[in-house]
């Protein structure tokens, strides 16, 4: 099997890439904590049992765990009872001082999400990294060719015309309008065009195409039909520019996530395209033979990806939390502990199904389950 025997070329691969981005999560929920004054008692890389670690001047343990899937960072006074600790006894007013659970909601709210707002001003670095390194491939929004029977030549797109707008959102490049229109299958969007100085507004539903990935897999995608007047160009950015490209990639690409993944819940697009650990694990690998650069860039993706979805408002996840804080922050007071109590049950079904899920997708992905009905047909 071609996955199972991808594990130990790529596994290295994978875990650098998985702890890399677990240290920057966790690593901001550290930072803002002792910034607010939480004492942190465990920052560790993995769970289960410690392999190896140390204790800083502070307190804090800092440690690799034996399964490399994740990672958390343990606070002092964290859903203990407010007025005891974790062993039962009364806490004493220092203690009191450095307990997560006795600052204030509006403190709690910056420490949690501080998590996903680390993985967000990493992935923005790592873009403006690679912007400045490598500068910018834009090609103008320019139509260069129709295709016959197309959706642009149905709504009288023609040669020469520049895409001006789409769905009311201004077009800078046609990389903007390969990637708005391939994103979207399930509605009609208005596009506005330029022609001889005039602009003129159409309303554009995309074609569904068919097209295969690198593995062969069916992709449905949304097609208009046009290609670009003329090829890319680098552009070259300074240190400034290429920050501002950077932050605005990562806006760019957590609408795209969000757009995809609402198409899932929708039905327009298959839910069998959510991927798990299996399918990062073998792109990590793919990418990392084809050059550093690529799998920089990857990395860069899977931040924005970690912290798009923990802020989900699923309890267990940092948004669950956010919206447990808003609710005391709105009331005054928390939520009763039965709520909460039910709200983490319900999160910790979620998060594991949906693990068990995309695990499934990655099996079916890399034909596991057909081998595996072969060997016993």
């Amino acid at each position: 099997m071609e996955v199972l025997a991808a594990i130990p070329k790529y596994g290295f691969w994978f875990l650098l890439l998985l702890t890399i981005l677990v240290f920057v999560h966790e690593m901001g929920h550290y930072l803002v904590a002792r910034l607010c004054g939480v004492r942190v008692e465990v920052f560790s890389i993995g769970f289960g049992p410690e392999l190896f670690g140390r204790n800083d001047r502070h307190g804090t343990r800092w440690k690799f765990s034996a399964i490399p899937l994740g990672g958390y960072v343990k606070m002092f006074g964290q859903g203990a009872n407010l007025l005891e600790g974790e062993s039962g006894h009364a806490l004493t007013p220092e203690e009191r001082a450095v307990a997560f659970d006795h600052k204030s909601v509006w403190r709690r709210m910056a420490i949690v999400a501080a998590g996903p707002a680390a993985n967000y001003i990493f992935a923005a670095l790592v873009f403006a990294l690679i912007f400045a390194a490598h500068g910018k491939d834009v090609a103008a929004p320019v139509v260069g060719k129709v295709v016959e029977n197309s959706a642009a030549e149905r709504h009288g797109l023609q040669p020469g015309d520049r895409i001006v707008a789409l769905g009311g959102s201004e077009v800078q490049t046609f990389d903007q309008v390969h990637d708005f229109v391939r994103l979207n299958l399930d509605q009609e969007f208005t596009l506005t065009y330029e022609r001889n100085g005039q602009a003129t507004s159409v309303l554009v539903k995309p074609e569904i195409a068919i097209e295969k990935d690198i593995r062969g897999k069916d992709v449905r995608v949304g097609r208009l039909g046009i290609s670009p007047a003329q090829a890319s160009i680098r552009i070259e950015m300074g240190p400034g520019q290429a920050m501002v490209e950077g932050a605005h990639r990562v806006v760019e690409m957590s609408g795209l996530m969000l757009k995809g993944i609402w198409q899932m819940v929708t039905g327009v697009r298959p839910a069998e395209e959510i991927g798990g650990v299996i399918r990062i694990g073998y792109w990590s690998g793919e990418l990392a033979q084809a050059g550093m650069w690529s799998l920089i860039f990857f990395a860069a993706i899977l931040s924005v990806n970690l912290g798009l979805v923990n802020l989900f408002p699923v309890p267990m996840l940092d948004g669950g939390h956010l919206v447990f804080y808003a609710f005391e922050a709105i009331r005054g007071r928390p939520l009763g502990e039965r709520i909460q109590e039910w709200g983490f049950r319900v999160g910790i079904a979620f998060v594991l199904g949906l693990m068990l899920f995309a695990t499934w997708n990655d099996l079916v992905y890399f034909d596991v389950i057909d081998y595996i009905k072969g060997v016993f047909t």
